[in-house]
């Protein structure tokens, strides 16, 4: 497994916040896969699951939040209005926020099952 703190720590430590955020919302199985070693794309995936696509769009909220409190905007929002998958974009890392069928239909996890997941490195 890869060291979580190959990435930049100041990488780490605002994925960790967008982690806490989403946790504070009751997220389903919050997983982070580290992706530093194996894709250009980003350092971390964060993904999880909301009960609802109004419990999807209160996590992305509470991240969004969060971030915006340490003054960290994401580049590229997707996936708000119809709230089944929200993906937020902050460049080095990616909050997937899903509904828990879209997830299951998706399998992010399966698809970059290469990626270290590094979840109780950047957990609370």
């Amino acid at each position: 497994m890869t060291n979580p703190t190959s990435s930049p720590p100041d990488i780490a430590a605002r994925c960790r916040l967008a982690v806490a955020a989403a946790e504070d919302l009751k997220a389903n199985d919050v997983r982070v896969l580290e992706l530093s070693e194996i894709s250009s794309l980003a350092d971390y995936f964060l993904i999880c699951s909301g009960t609802s696509e109004r419990h999807v769009r209160a996590i992305a909220d509470a991240v969004l939040l969060r971030l915006r409190g340490e003054r960290i905007r994401p580049h590229h929002v997707e996936g708000y209005q119809v709230g089944r998958w929200i993906l937020l974009d902050f460049s080095d890392f990616v909050v997937h926020i899903f509904e828990q069928e879209t997830r299951s239909f998706y399998a992010l996890e399966k698809l970059w099952a290469d990626a270290p997941d590094v979840t109780h490195e950047l957990t609370q």
